[in-house]
């Protein structure tokens, strides 16, 4: 995985010679701006990049559940939130729901 804007020209370079001699192996998408949370870390209190993935229930009818699993960066300023590039996991729970 390569973050773009974060590498240097002679990693994307190098990614780019990858890319173009096996493109089916690869997907690309924009870089997102993450938005950050409090995160335990060597038992400080720091913030990292997360995002949201909400549970989705569907048969007849189709519903978002409250709450969903928060995917996290935990190196510092990192975009990476998916575990199998060295990210982690939070539980998320909505404590009360909006009347609207």
């Amino acid at each position: 995985m390569l973050i773009g804007p974060a590498s240097p020209a002679d990693e994307r370079e190098a990614y780019k010679c990858s890319v173009m001699h096996n493109p089916e192996n690869y997907i690309a998408q924009p870089t997102l701006a993450l938005s950050t949370a409090p995160t335990l870390v060597n038992a400080e209190i720091v913030p990292r990049h997360v995002d949201l993935r909400p549970f989705v229930l569907s048969g007849k009818e189709t519903s978002v559940i409250p709450g969903g699993l928060t995917r996290v960066a935990l190196v510092k300023d990192s975009l990476v939130v998916n575990s199998s590039q060295g990210g982690g996991t939070k539980d998320t729970w909505v404590l009360e729901r909006s009347p609207c």
